[in-house]
């Protein structure tokens, strides 16, 4: 009876060192925000959005004014056109306003579009260089630092990750 005790206690010892082993998985997390605004491909893919959509504005505001001045100028002529010619006119005015509307919803469609391709290539380079990182240091896990909710800064790896992004990946191009 006394070594069946003494196994057992035994055996559960045992067990216990075996899971507290397998409980130091090495697990750590990545700011990938910070990445895409701190690498030297992020800078670019952000300059290159914030021209596109800059462009995009310019464009639109040339149109809208262009639509405005031909509002001011029919309602100056109000008194002098007749009600037929202000009538043709305040339909085709109408007419610009709709076509400046689809215009403007699909120059915002293409940008966010634009964003998205370069976001997701982003995203492939930056999750291949993480597996590399991952498999030549023996990690198991790399969690996004937005899930995380308390975390060692120890576990953070950002820097070293965004320096090994930086060395393989200078900009990205989409097709």
């Amino acid at each position: 009876m006394f070594k069946k005790i003494i196994f057992y206690i035994f055996f559960i010892i045992a067990f216990s060192f075996n899971t507290y082993v397998k409980a130091e998985n090495n697990i750590l997390f990545i700011d990938i925000n910070y990445i895409f605004l701190k690498s030297i491909a992020g800078e670019k893919i952000n300059n290159q959005i914030e021209i596109k959509i800059k462009e995009m504005n310019n464009e639109l505001a040339n149109y809208k004014k262009k639509i405005d001045d031909e509002n001011k100028d029919l309602i100056s002529k109000k008194n002098v056109l007749s009600q037929e010619e202000l009538k043709n006119k305040s339909i085709n005015l109408n007419k610009k306003i709709q076509e400046f509307k689809i215009i403007q919803s699909k120059k915002n469609n293409e940008i966010n579009k634009y964003k998205n391709q370069l976001t997701n290539e982003f995203s492939k380079k930056l999750r291949k260089i993480t597996q590399e990182y991952a498999e030549k240091n023996s990690i198991d896990m790399i969690f996004k630092k937005e899930f995380i909710v308390i975390g060692k800064n120890n576990l953070d790896v950002t820097m070293k990750v965004l320096d090994l992004f930086n060395k393989n990946v200078k900009t990205i191009k989409i097709n």
